[in-house]
């Protein structure tokens, strides 16, 4: 192997293992109380939306005629 990138794999290495073990040594186990907010709002957001598309009209019959299609094949 070429002396020149052994060397620069190396340096990569350490480097890499340096910063490893800075991500490590924080003590932050999850998330603070703003990102519990944001993320609750968010999720909240996302269900509304969900809701308001499943109980559409055209969901609601898109489903109906699907499992009308499929016992109308078993049967």
């Amino acid at each position: 192997m070429d002396e020149g990138r052994q060397t620069g794999t190396t340096s990569l290495r350490a480097a890499l293992a340096r910063r490893w073990a800075q991500a490590q040594a924080t003590d932050e186990d999850g998330m603070s109380t703003a990102e519990y907010a944001v993320g609750t709002v968010a999720a909240c957001a996302f269900a509304a939306v969900l809701y308001r598309v499943v109980t559409g009209g055209s969901v609601v019959a898109a489903l109906g005629d699907l499992v009308e299609s499929a016992l109308s094949t078993l049967s």
